[in-house]
């Protein structure tokens, strides 16, 4: 959507006089209308000149609303300081090509996670920690114009009438807001930034995520057509992992990949991406993730790869795996692996089959081969704490064994987790089907006692 579609959008034609914050002495907002007011002639001056020349591009326009702004503010903004100024032409802008205030934590590369708890709420989280900003929004209905302004190029709505939406920003990263009446303390909005920068398995072994010998491993057994189950919680970067572990499927191999909001980027020239649908405003047309996984059976994939399971697709994803789709990768949220095959049980039961917990389980033991738990510890680090191998059944049980596990010996003064991996001395079942694909896994990598 071009910049000038966006300045005529209905939802763009507001004021700027609202109060910027609640409970404000009236001494202090009388001193900043004059500037209130000065922002809004800039703006509403910006908006004249660039319809005037609508057949500049972005770019030009972009330049031009640059020239504009600074000609303004020197005749009309005498009584500005320079960066009052260089303030006010920058709101001006986040606020006509950007998401208002919120623009520089999307720019931000520190910044992997924004989230606004109403107006005059902003938190971000910053190498792992969280931490409430300054900024601000006018007002409710200031948040509810960036909520449109995201969701609308979507074909997305939202309204009273369907108050929750999940939508994704043109460079992937994933929204969700959500709006009164639902919402008590006003508009809100969580965006999971996605990172600009393609991550490899050097930079996880580089920030720590795991070990040299873990990341070989891995790599090993997703060319080798092992299925994968990454558990973990929200934040925990089963997503990034995810995308990390894609980049080792050859590129002579067709690939389906089915998500709520398209987040994967996968650098394969076969490539299909599937993505769900809400329901229209009558409430019918929806399309779910278990809806994608079987029409996905019908497009002849090598590989299946899911973004979250986490309700009756589980059913079709282990039948997949079970019927020749080797090598399919899945996220799920779970606390540990023991964790997540309870959920999957009870994940295959919401689909209304009624089957024995036995056969279930027997479902789930042949179908996948490994789960990879990963942790947001304490500190704000994200670690693969588990890698263990679903090894099949003992009576009515799934047995499994941990390849390699993190290992915390510590903490420091300043808070900061003090541990290391560490293999568990066993050797995995699964080499055999490793070495099949002519794949080497040197044996002292399981040597080390636990």
């Amino acid at each position: 959507m071009s910049l000038l579609q966006r300045l005529n959008d209905k939802n763009s034609n507001y004021t700027m006089s609202a109060s910027n914050t609640k409970g404000s002495s009236n001494q202090k907002e009388s001193t900043r209308k004059p500037e209130h007011e000065l922002k809004t002639l800039l703006r509403d001056h910006l908006i004249t000149e660039l319809k005037k020349n609508n057949h500049l591009d972005d770019d030009e326009q972009m330049n031009y609303l640059q020239q504009e702004a600074t000609a303004f503010l020197n005749q009309e903004g005498e009584r500005l300081t320079f960066e009052t100024k260089k303030s006010f032409i920058e709101d001006i802008a986040n606020e006509l090509t950007g998401y208002g205030p919120i623009t520089p934590f999307l720019k931000d590369p520190n910044v992997s996670e924004i989230m606004v708890n109403g107006a005059n709420s902003i938190y971000v989280e910053s190498k792992g920690k969280l931490v409430k900003t300054s900024s601000y929004f006018r007002d409710e209905d200031h948040v509810l114009q960036v909520i449109e302004k995201i969701v609308s190029p979507l074909g997305r709505r939202i309204d009273e009438s369907s108050p929750m939406v999940d939508a994704r920003l043109p460079d992937g990263s994933r929204v969700n807001a959500i709006i009164p009446p639902l919402a008590l303390n006003g508009p809100t909005i969580t965006i999971r930034k996605f990172p600009q920068d393609r991550l490899k398995i050097e930079d996880l072994v580089q920030f720590g995520t795991l070990s040299e010998n873990m990341a070989q491993f891995l790599q090993a057994c997703v060319q080798a057509r092992l299925n994968i189950f990454i558990s973990g919680g929200t934040g925990s970067g089963k997503t990034t992992l995810l995308n990390v572990l894609s980049t080792f499927i050859p590129h002579d191999e067709r690939i389906v990949t089915i998500e709520d909001a398209a987040e994967l980027q996968l650098s394969q020239d076969h490539v299909i991406s599937l993505e769900t649908r809400p329901p229209n405003i009558e409430g019918r047309g929806s399309i779910s993730i278990r809806d994608l996984v079987r029409n996905s059976l019908r497009m002849r994939p090598d590989r299946i790869v899911i973004g979250e399971v986490r309700s009756a697709e589980a059913l079709d994803m282990l039948q997949a795996m079970n019927t020749g789709h080797d090598g399919s990768l899945a996220t799920g949220h779970a606390n540990s692996p023991r964790d997540m095959l309870s959920r999957l049980e009870t994940m295959v039961l919401m689909a209304g089959m009624d089957l024995p917990v036995r056969a279930i389980r027997e479902q789930i033991s042949g179908a996948i081969d490994l789960i990879i738990q990963q942790t947001r510890l304490k500190d704000g680090t994200r670690k693969i704490t588990h890698i263990s191998e679903v090894v099949g059944m003992e009576g009515d049980t799934i047995t499994l064994q941990d390849i390699f596990v993190y290992k915390q010996t510590g903490t420091t003064p300043d808070g900061k987790i003090v541990g290391h991996f560490v293999s568990t001395g066993i050797r995995p079942s699964c080499i055999d089907k490793i070495k099949s694909y002519n794949i080497e896994i040197p044996t002292e990598w399981f040597r080390e006692e636990w």
